[in-house]
């Protein structure tokens, strides 16, 4: 019975989200498990059963997904994280809210719908600082020695400020400003998720935007 109304569930939601495909027949004896048994077995942590809908459903996700955030070097690690999730919080799966089709695609769309945010959270960071930088750089010496801010004061400060960061946060601004590495490739050498790195330069951005800004005062 929960198989066969997990078959209803499976059109609503085919029908909601043209993404979706038609699910293939993945038992060992070529039958098709349904998808509460697979979030049964994941619960149980059989990693098999993670990959059965990983096969079974990662296609259409990674459509959704690419629907929301429209760029495509940032859908494989949206996809990802939404099977970590899943993985992780299985337990939290109850078939009294709903079939887990739906579940599955609710955490797809919201981790892609966060790094949207996430990452035009990280622009407007960056375009701030950059903004508070701007003027410090270009008028810094505008009074010769006089000025209490030199081109040299504005790298010593931003120098000893960037020590003040976190660890991981330093590590993400000097690759990405000092080193000139994308925030992939920042990802890639320090092994890191995309969506962690981008946080981790927009607090950074933040923090170093929030020491510049008084200086401005100073010019």
């Amino acid at each position: 019975m929960a198989c066969r109304a997990a078959s209803f569930e499976l059109i609503y939601n085919m029908a909601l989200f043209p993404e979706l495909q038609i699910p293939q027949a993945d038992g060992p004896d070529g039958s098709f498990i349904c998808d509460e048994i697979l979030m049964e077995n994941i619960t149980q942590r059989q990693q098999q059963a993670l990959k059965q809908l990983y096969s079974r459903y990662a296609g259409s996700l990674r459509a959704l997904i690419g629907s929301v955030v429209h760029e495509e070097s940032e859908v494989d690690d949206v996809l990802q994280e939404s099977f970590l999730q899943i993985w992780r919080e299985a337990h939290h799966y109850s078939p009294k809210a709903g079939r887990p089709l739906g579940w599955v695609i609710t955490i797809a769309r919201r981790r892609a719908i966060d790094r949207v945010r996430r990452r035009d959270s990280y622009r407007r960071a960056k375009q701030r600082f950059e903004e508070e930088l701007t003027p410090l750089a270009h008028n810094g010496g505008a009074n010769g020695t006089a000025s209490e801010v030199t081109l040299t004061d504005l790298r010593s400060f931003l120098g000893r400020q960037m020590q003040t960061l976190p660890r991981v946060q330093r590590e993400a601004v000097e690759l990405a400003y000092f080193s000139g590495l994308s925030q992939r490739e920042i990802a890639a050498t320090t092994r890191t998720p995309l969506g962690t790195v981008k946080t981790r330069l927009q607090l950074g951005l933040r923090k170093l935007t929030q020491c510049v800004r008084p200086l401005r005062h100073k010019i």
